[in-house]
């Protein structure tokens, strides 16, 4: 029962996840840091924050769940 719980929320947590980083800018990786764009150190603003904040969250939230997952199967 617990298993299925973690299941459902990884999925979930990965669809999300998937989602964030693909409303991301395109050239807001590290790509740009390497002459992908002249506007290397420009500060993130609005939405873009809030969805660069949201991705970093959810990540952590994913890892921490598949390793509670894995720790208690």
């Amino acid at each position: 029962m617990l298993q299925t719980v973690f299941s459902v929320v990884l999925i979930v947590l990965s669809a999300l996840l998937i989602g964030a980083i693909l409303l991301q800018a395109r050239g807001a990786g590290l790509g740009a840091a390497f002459g992908g764009e002249g506007n290397v150190f420009r500060t993130k603003r609005g939405v873009e924050r809030v969805l660069f904040r949201a991705t970093i969250v959810i990540s952590i939230l994913f890892f921490g769940t598949a390793l509670a997952s894995a720790v208690l199967s």
